[in-house]
């Protein structure tokens, strides 16, 4: 669906009368006003990096007139700063704080009776409540800018709500509550000769009809929105037009026909540069050919739609991000099915993992995390200014389309990816943020130590035309194989649900059912194959909401034995070789000592307190371990002292939930010390070159039903290009006794000779008689040696 955030008032009607005016008494500008000409040229400065796609920068001019409007006390300022702000967060997808600033503006309008003001923050917030999955509190804050946008006849706001409204309801999947208020908006958009909006709400209206099984409707209300998006020269617009019409006549079995209208947008999005369009138009053709038997084609396009969806993801800012990541993920999964079907195993393993990298990168980009050599970040800020022309360039075309426009972007795309390409080049340790072909199998498989055996489920599911499967890939140093699990969508995602929830319950006593089920779909299919490689050690690559699983507490039923009574288990965020090249350079003659974090807020919802006798107990094992307890906890003390420690033990909150974790006032990717928190976008400046183990024993992670878990391989990936070779982190909190008992004996089993994975393993099981709850959540990710 087409949904709108108004354009704040101040970057369209209000502008352009002030910029004539000037200083004669421009509009609610003061006259006295000495900032006024700054006040102008920051106004306009900022509708044009707005319109240019510069939300960074946009909101650095916002708010440098938000800080004149507080001076002056300039209350209407204040809200289009706010409001500017607000939207500008909302394009980079940072609902929440876009949210903070528009909730600031809206009691402004209605203190000034800005009515236009109101209904445009009233109008996004609903957009913002829509976009993070809170349909009726969208509906709650459209319903009260509608009859507001009418009283004050602002037929194209009416307009843009009803159509809002409209695309509510749609997701909601209440079609004809859709149409009602996309009908209503019909006309209006009609009357006031906005035929862009026409052409859209034309266009939703087909959505509907195509959704609710009536394509030949759909297709009349397509074949009315083309001509006219043809005619005002919107071709973004015409291509997903061609787009949808192609989809009506697949799914009404004319192929051929769908190919036509598939191939039209295709040129259209490669004309204007439109790249995430590219790649979901080259999968619908690739979805074509598989359905035609024409497999090697399809597989061809699949590749060229993901190798697009990697190479340009890194410059997803768009509000419709998450729909975006969702659509392409089909395109993977059917790419390593086709090719599984083809039994081409090892391509669609490559392609499996650096879809599984791409995920980890596409983590830390959000959070904007950096890296420690000063040159090769130098190098990723330039390539993120090129991108950011690039993509005002792409911005441009959508908007009005010429030839030499058209080369401009060429060139522009073409000096990006030159940029990356020596990026990856000069600096092997980042390669990975600009990788978008698969690394070859032999040099994965060199990647796995002597000994460790691999398994990588693969989700393979809700996807058209796919086999709902889990592909179990089994890897070592010297082979690799895949086996496929049938499974109903459905049912799965019920069972790990409930899994979770009877992990999360220490006092449910029905929990070895579901882990008993869970072994038999991940473990049982591939025993042979793993029982035949002899492993010392399991490494899981966990994708999807199997990262909230702790497999070792998986149950075979038939002896009676967790998974973690059998092997040792430990898990890996990819397959690199990139990541063991870089463990090469760290420093193996550093000795064993732990430099120990504790209980830094004492006196606050932040205390731990069996957190100073864990810290206390764990350094008496090493010799020449120091701790850092109460207000020594400081970040500062930890940054100077943790270069001279091989293993880092933090007792301490860390928040890594998806919506951080308010019970104890922390925000998301941070960890709590006596002064201050740390944003773990900036661990690779802490200096963890030399460390062989960071363990993080009271951190907060969670399942959540609407996320993934990049939040913890997210997490363990941050700290491993920081330098660590291994991170210990848990999946849920767990009480105090329990947290020191367990890392007590675990650093003991170390000071043993015990390998880390070993080592916690033989920590874990003397508590296997008692509910997973306890044991289970600590789990080991990296190099488990």
């Amino acid at each position: 669906m087409q949904r709108a955030l108004s354009i704040f008032f101040a970057l369209g009607i209000t502008l352009a009368p002030l910029a004539v005016q000037s200083a004669n008494q421009p509009g609610w500008i003061q006259t006295q006003n000495p900032q006024i000409e700054e006040v102008l040229r920051l106004l306009k400065q900022a509708r044009q990096q707005t319109q240019q796609q510069q939300p960074e920068q946009a909101i650095e001019t916002f708010q440098q007139l938000l800080g004149i409007a507080q001076q002056l006390q300039d209350r209407k300022l204040q809200a289009i700063a706010l409001l500017g702000i607000g939207f500008n967060y909302s394009y980079i997808g940072q609902p929440q704080e876009a949210l903070k600033y528009y909730n600031q503006a809206l009691p402004i309008c209605r203190e000034i009776s800005d009515r236009s003001g109101e209904a445009i923050a009233l109008n996004n917030i609903g957009s913002i409540y829509s976009y993070i999955g809170q349909p009726q509190e969208a509906l709650k804050y459209y319903n009260q800018a509608l009859p507001i946008r009418r009283k004050i006849s602002d037929r194209y706001g009416e307009a843009t709500t009803l159509n809002n409204i409209g695309s509510v309801y749609s997701d909601i999947k209440q079609p004809q509550e859709a149409l009602k208020y996309y009908n209503q908006a019909l006309p209006i958009r009609r009357k006031i000769s906005d035929r862009s909006g026409e052409a859209t709400t034309l266009n939703n209206i087909g959505l509907v009809y195509s959704d609710i099984g009536q394509p030949q409707e759909a297709l009349k209300y397509y074949n009315q929105a083309l001509p006219i998006r043809r005619k005002i020269s919107d071709r973004y617009g015409e291509a997903i037009t061609l787009n949808n019409i192609g989809g009506i006549h697949r799914n009404t079995g004319q192929p051929q026909k769908a190919l036509e209208f598939f191939n039209k947008a295709l040129t259209l999005h490669q004309e204007i540069g439109e790249r995430f369009e590219e790649a979901t138009t080259l999968s619908n053709i690739g979805g074509i050919y598989r359905d035609l038997g024409q497999i090697v084609k399809a597989t061809k396009k699949f590749e060229e739609s993901v190798k697009i969806t990697l190479a340009t993801r890194g410059g997803l800012t768009r509000i419709n991000r998450p729909d975006f990541l969702k659509a392409q993920r089909g395109t993977s999964i059917a790419l390593i099915d086709i090719l599984i079907r083809q039994n081409q195993i090892d391509s669609a393993y490559e392609w499996a993992n650096l879809i599984t990298t791409a995920d980890l990168i596409d983590y830390i980009r959000l959070i904007n995390a950096k890296v420690k050599n000063p040159d090769a970040q130098k190098a990723i800020d330039e390539w993120n200014q090129q991108n950011q022309q690039l993509k005002s360039l792409r911005q441009q075309l959508q908007e009005k389309f010429s030839e030499k426009l058209s080369h401009q972007m060429r060139e522009q795309e073409a000096k990006v990816y030159q940029i990356g390409e020596e990026i990856s080049h000069d600096f092997p340790e980042v390669a990975e943020l600009f990788e978008n072909t698969p690394t070859d199998i032999a040099k994965l498989r060199a990647s796995i130590p002597t000994g460790t055996t691999v398994i990588h489920p693969v989700l393979l599911a809700n996807v058209k035309n796919v086999s709902n499967t889990i592909a179990l890939f089994v890897l070592t140093k010297d082979k690799l194989t895949v086996t496929t699990v049938p499974i109903k969508p459905a049912e799965y995602d019920n069972l790990l649900t409930e899994t979770l929830k009877n992990l999360n319950n220490r006092f449910d006593d029905d929990y070895l059912d579901n882990l008993a089920k869970l072994y038999d779909l991940i473990i049982r299919p591939v025993e042979i194959q793993i029982h035949a490689t002899n492993p010392k050690q399991l490494s899981f690559i966990a994708t999807d909401q199997l990262r909230y699983i702790p497999f070792e507490a998986l149950y075979d039923s038939k002896t009676d034995q967790y998974l973690i009574q059998k092997y040792s288990v430990s898990y890996l965020t990819r397959i690199s070789p990139n990541s063991l090249q870089v463990a090469k350079k760290t420093n193996p003659q550093l000795p064993k000592r732990v430099l120990a974090v504790g209980n830094p807020k004492p006196k606050s919802t932040l205390a731990l307190s069996g957190a100073e006798t864990e810290v206390k107990s764990i350094i008496n094992i090493f010799p020449e371990s120091e701790a850092l307890i109460r207000d020594k906890a400081t970040l500062e003390s930890f940054k100077t002292q943790a270069p001279r420690f091989s293993l880092l033990h933090l007792a301490t909150h860390g928040c890594f939930q998806p919506r951080g974790c308010p019970r104890l006032g922390l925000e998301k990717n941070t960890l709590v010390f006596a002064d201050q928190t740390l944003e773990i976008k900036d661990a690779a400046l802490l200096g963890l070159e030399n460390v062989d183990l960071i363990t993080l024993s009271a951190c907060q992670t969670g399942f959540k039903a609407d996320s993934q878990g990049q939040e913890i391989s997210g997490l363990a990936y941050l700290f491993e290009r920081a330098g660590a070779k291994a991170v210990i982190a848990s999946l849920w909190s767990v009480e105090d006794k329990s947290t020191q008992k367990i890392m007590v004996d675990f650093y003991a089993n170390i000071k043993r000779g015990l390998s880390k994975a070993e080592a916690l393993r033989q920590a874990k099981l003397s508590r296997t008689k008692s509910h997973p709850w306890y044991w289970s959540p600590f789990v080991l990710i990296g190099d488990p040696r």
